[in-house]
């Protein structure tokens, strides 16, 4: 089997690292693969890789889609040379992760895949592929994409434009391109995705839910000195971790929360830029972004609840890599983020919003019983983490998919 993988990020990043664990797996089972690559690569040199465009073309793309908000449709050149090398490799199957990342061309792209009618697996990791706009829209509390997009309220959002408004155009032409391909099959992270997709213009299509997972040998309970390094020593620590901090992660959430939890208590907030560092209230500690995951276990070990006040997300590996360390997850009911909780029953949910409901959690996930009986985790729940799980059920979709496509050749 020859799988071709195209992404954002190759290595890098939750859906680079995906993309990784993907090729070595395939790669000991002694299967072919490469991986095309839009903006950044740090897969180990063992691994295919294919260089999709260059810094230049997507800083093109990028400036295209601020003026005509049509996120996809730049990068034409870069694009007609993937197809040459994807001619070269020819895949078997092709798996496609985040394509708006300003490095492909999606009209080139889809009309190449239906013409050669190959098997396609692409993971949604968010809502993008059928709105008109947007990642997501649960903060915007828009449903415009069942039917479609018009006058976006999120326009200057990711992907941002600053002129036009083309989500009435971008809804239109992604039915036009990703609808009719016989041999795709959507992979969702959460069951809550699933749902939505179901409701989307891809409701014909199949849909499969492969849960994200961590690496369990990285992620379990570390003992450190952290506290005395925080000069916390004889706090307990709620802590927030995530990549930005936008205004759908919550961030605003922690900030009432630090002014109303008891003296004991600190608010530890990691992946912070520089202008949010800055403008911190005295009562939280924050840190910046780091891809040290011995320091990220250490942290999450060390505390004693894991917030996760995000108003729109997936299916964060934030949660997972929490529990992996024996520390319960407080999350809203928003997205996937609920899932792992109700599967687990590893932490609480909160509704959005609910400042009073988020304190009484914390004082209750936080107390020592909670915090011992957490620290017994249950080995099948950890297992249940494991990203090498979740990488051989792609294997064996591919595989699935296959089969299917040449049973109809026949």
């Amino acid at each position: 089997m020859r799988v071709l993988q195209i992404t954002a990020f190759s290595g890098y990043g939750c859906t680079g690292r995906i993309a990784q664990g993907i090729s070595e797996l395939l790669m000991e089972q002694g299967h072919e693969t490469a991986i095309a690559w839009g903006r950044s690569n740090s897969a180990p040199e063992h691994i295919k890789t294919i260089h999709i465009g260059n810094r230049a073309d997507q800083y093109m793309h990028g400036a295209y889609t601020r003026l005509t908000d049509r996120c996809g449709f730049g990068s034409k050149r870069a694009t007609e040379h993937l197809l040459k090398e994807i001619d070269r490799f020819m895949p078997d199957l092709v798996q496609l992760h985040i394509v708006h990342g300003y490095y492909v061309n999606l009209e080139i792209l889809f009309s190449y895949l239906k013409k050669k009618q190959l098997p396609v697996v692409w993971t949604f990791h968010d809502c993008w592929a059928f709105t008109g706009h947007c990642p997501y829209f649960e903060l915007a509390k828009c449903e415009k994409w069942k039917n479609g997009c018009e006058h976006c309220v999120q326009k200057k959002h990711h992907p941002k434009s600053i002129l036009l408004d083309a989500s009435e155009w971008n809804y239109r032409k992604k039915k036009e391109l990703f609808t009719g391909i016989d041999n795709l099959t959507v992979v969702t992270p959460s069951k809550w995705l699933a749902e939505l997709v179901g409701q989307s213009f891809f409701k014909e299509t199949p849909v499969k839910v492969i849960h994200n997972g961590i690496n369990t040998e990285d992620f379990k309970p570390q003992k450190s000195d952290i506290k005395g390094k925080l000069q916390i020593a004889d706090k307990k620590i709620v802590l927030g971790v995530s990549s930005t901090w936008s205004e759908g992660k919550g961030m605003a959430d922690f900030v009432k929360i630090s002014s109303l939890l008891g003296e004991e208590y600190k608010v530890v907030l990691v992946g912070l830029d520089r202008h949010q560092l800055k403008q911190l209230p005295k009562q939280i500690i924050g840190i910046s972004r780091t891809d040290s995951v011995q320091e990220l276990a250490e942290l999450y070990s060390a505390a004693d609840v894991f917030c996760n006040l995000t108003y729109e997300d997936n299916y964060p590996t934030t949660n997972l890599e929490a529990i992996a360390c024996h520390t319960p997850v407080l999350t809203y009911r928003t997205g996937g983020s609920v899932e792992i909780v109700e599967e687990t029953g590893f932490g609480s949910i909160v509704e959005p919003g609910d400042i009073e409901g988020v304190i009484k959690a914390v004082y209750e996930l936080s107390g020592s019983e909670t915090k011992n009986a957490f620290s017994v985790a249950d080995e099948s729940v950890i297992k249940s983490l494991e990203q090498r799980e979740r990488f051989q059920e792609y294997i064996a979709l591919y595989e699935a998919v296959l089969q299917k496509s040449r049973s109809k050749e026949k």
